[in-house]
C-alpha cells in the first residue's frame, strides 16, 4: 500500500468531520432564526453539502435537532464552568446560570422545545452533554446547601424541573421568563422560609 493510499482514510474522516461541523453550524443558525419550519434540503443547501451527505450524518430531522441541542448543552456547561462555578455565592451563581439558560432558549426555540420535552426524563438515552449539564446542576444545589444559601429540602431533581419550566415559559411564550427566574430563585433561597411540602401532602388537610 502506498503512502497516498494510507492517507486516504484519514482524509475521508477529516472531510466527514468538516461536513458534520458545517451541517451543525448551519442548522443551529437556521433553527435559531426560523425554528423547525426549516427543512433538511435547505440545511444541506446552506451548508454546501449534498442531501445524501446530510442524511448519512443525520438520518432524520429529529436526529439533527437533538445534535444541535447537544451542542447547546455543551455550551451551557462551558459557560457555567467559566462564569458561575467559582462565584462565591452559590445562589448568585444559580441566578446567573438560569438567566443564561433563558437567554439561550429565547434565541433558539427549537432548543427550548428539546429541553422542555427531554431534560430530566427517560425520553431517549442521555448523551454525555446532557449528563454533564445535569451533573453541574446537582453540584450547584449541593454547594448552595453547604453554604446555607439554598434550602435543605431542595434536591437536584427540583432544579431540573425548574429548568424544564423555564424552557416551557420561553417556548410557549406564556410569560416573562426573567420574572420566572427571579421568583424561582427567591423560592429556592433559605430566606424563603417555609420548606416545601412532601409529595402528595395535602395542605388543606394539614390545616
Amino acid at each position: 500500500m502506498s503512502v497516498a493510499d494510507e492517507r486516504q482514510p484519514k482524509r475521508q474522516r477529516a472531510d466527514a468531520e468538516r461536513n458534520r461541523a458545517k451541517i451543525l453550524d448551519t442548522a443551529r443558525r437556521l433553527f435559531s432564526t426560523r425554528g423547525e419550519a426549516v427543512n433538511m434540503d435547505e440545511v444541506a443547501r446552506r451548508a454546501g453539502v449534498g442531501v445524501g451527505t446530510l442524511y448519512r450524518h443525520f438520518p432524520t430531522k429529529e436526529a439533527l435537532v437533538r445534535a444541535t441541542a447537544q451542542q447547546r448543552f455543551a455550551d451551557i456547561v462551558a459557560y457555567y464552568r467559566a462564569q458561575c462555578r467559582d462565584t462565591a455565592d452559590p445562589l448568585a451563581a444559580m441566578t446567573e446560570l438560569l438567566r443564561h439558560i433563558g437567554e439561550v432558549e429565547s434565541r433558539d426555540l427549537v432548543f427550548s422545545r428539546v429541553v422542555e420535552s427531554t431534560l430530566g426524563s427517560d425520553t431517549g438515552p442521555p448523551d454525555e452533554f446532557r449528563t454533564a449539564f445535569e451533573a453541574e446542576l446537582m453540584e450547584l444545589v449541593d454547594r448552595g446547601q453547604a453554604a446555607g444559601r439554598i434550602r435543605e429540602d431542595i434536591a437536584g431533581a427540583d432544579l431540573l424541573s425548574v429548568t424544564c419550566g423555564l424552557a416551557a415559559v420561553v417556548h410557549r411564550g406564556s410569560g416573562d421568563w426573567r420574572r420566572y427566574v427571579d421568583i424561582v430563585v427567591a423560592g429556592l433561597s433559605t430566606a424563603a422560609g417555609r420548606p416545601a411540602a412532601p409529595a402528595g401532602h395535602d395542605d388543606a388537610a394539614a390545616r
